[in-house]
This record gives C-alpha cells, sequence and structure tokens, in this order.
C-alpha cells in the first residue's frame, strides 16, 4: 500500500498535469529561504556592529562572519521542514484535485479547505516544526543522535500534517484524528519518506508537492473499504442540507 503510493506519487510529480504546480512551489519555497536567510544575516550583522569586540578585533568579527555564514545554512536546513509545510498547506488542494480527478475519477471529489483555514493549519504546523527542530538544533555537535533525532521528528511532524490536509478534504477534524491514529505506523512511514527526502540537497524543494500527492494517494488506499469511506465532510453536509 505505502511503496504503491511511493511510485504513484514519484509519477504525478514530473506529470505534465503538475508540472506548473511544481515550478510554483519550488519558487515559493527557494523565496521563503531567501528571505529567511536575509532576515537571519541582518540580524547578526547588527548583533556583530554593536558590539564592542567588533570595534576592537576586525579579525575576529570577518571569522565571525563566516562561521555565521555556514551556521545560518545549517539553521535553514532545519527550517526546510517549517517551510515545506507552508508551501504544503498552500498547494495542497491545487495537488489533490488534480490527483484526484487524474485517479480517482469515480469518487466524489474532495472539498477544499477555506484559504484561512488552510494557511492556518500551514502555520501552526510551521511553528511546532520549528519548536521540534529547534531541539534537535541545539543537539547538532552530538554525533549520531542530531540526524536520528531530525530525522524522527520530521518524519512524525510530517506524516501527520500530509495525511490530516490530505484526509480533511473529506473528514471532520475529529474523524481525520481517527483515522490518523487507526493507522498510525503507516502514516509515520510515509512521513519517513518525506523526512528522508529533505536530507537530499534540490531534491527537497519538490517536497511538498511529493508529500502532498503521496498522503491523497495513501489516504485514498486507506479508506477503500466503504465502511470507512465518506465522500464529503459533516460541515459540508450540514451546509448543503440547509440550501
Amino acid at each position: 500500500m505505502l511503496i504503491q503510493s511511493v511510485f504513484a506519487a514519484a509519477r504525478e510529480v514530473f506529470s505534465p498535469a503538475l508540472r506548473r504546480i511544481v515550478w510554483k512551489s519550488i519558487g515559493l519555497t527557494v523565496a521563503l529561504l531567501v528571505l529567511v536567510w536575509l532576515g537571519l544575516t541582518k540580524l547578526f550583522d547588527i548583533f556583530l556592529n554593536n558590539h564592542d569586540l567588533s570595534a576592537t578585533y576586525p579579525i575576529i568579527d570577518s571569522f565571525a562572519f563566516f562561521l555565521a555564514g555556514f551556521g545560518l545554512f545549517v539553521a535553514l536546513i532545519y527550517l526546510l521542514p517549517a517551510i515545506s509545510a507552508i508551501v504544503a498547506g498552500y498547494f495542497l488542494d491545487d495537488v489533490a484535485e488534480v490527483v484526484e480527478r487524474k485517479n480517482y475519477p469515480a469518487d466524489p471529489p474532495g472539498q477544499a479547505l477555506p484559504f484561512g483555514k488552510a494557511v492556518f493549519y500551514g502555520l501552526r504546523f510551521a511553528g511546532l516544526s520549528l519548536l521540534v527542530n529547534l531541539v534537535a538544533l541545539l543537539l547538532f555537535f552530538i554525533p549520531g543522535i542530531n540526524i536520528g533525532v531530525f530525522f524522527i521528528a520530521n518524519a512524525y511532524l510530517l506524516g501527520r500534517e500530509y495525511f490530516e490536509l490530505a484526509a480533511g478534504r473529506f473528514w471532520p477534524a475529529e474523524d481525520v484524528t481517527r483515522l490518523r491514529a487507526e493507522h498510525r505506523g503507516t502514516v509515520l512511514a510515509a512521513g519517513a519518506v518525506v523526512a528522508a527526502l529533505l536530507l537530499v540537497p534540490v531534491v527537497n524543494l519538490i517536497t511538498p508537492i511529493f508529500g502532498a500527492a503521496l498522503m491523497v494517494h495513501l489516504h485514498k488506499k486507506l479508506t477503500q473499504n466503504p465502511a470507512k469511506r465518506m465522500p464529503l465532510r459533516r460541515d459540508n453536509h450540514a451546509s448543503i442540507e440547509k440550501a
């Protein structure tokens, strides 16, 4: 089930139907990374300019700035999961519509989350991801533990977030949580695949699109049992009935 979903998602990422979304996702991811880099660099520059040591020993200033460049690069690696979450929240419905229409035409289409709610979920997860990865960053200089903590934490967080975004197109929040709990092992394994992509330079730029496509396929396969299917979220049923 998971392997089938992984290969299906990999094919989707490079398909003509998703090519435009992939490029937009890469552009947004790079733009956010550049903004974060410039912001952190500016803050560090301000700190050095206002420090007495900088004026007294200029060579230390230059050396510190060089080390900061490497440190900021490492920091961006740990920030990438949070940025990926924001990008995924923004593009998930576009990806899901393409995947559902192409691969599951006989099934009722999912309902896109309201823009505000999708952004809120993305920012909420980004904040949690920043917190968890800050702890992982503090363990950076402990060999063996640092990569392990980074990988396991992001496997859980990415699996949960991407699955909830995909399943949320069909299920109310409480049922999304229940469904994820019932299949926690599969969702965690899928999250591990997404987390592994984050460790691969350049390839990690397509992580939001791949993760979204993967979880759309995985959710469909986990709910193939008619007893577990729900064509639309209950809140949407309620609005339809009132109309």
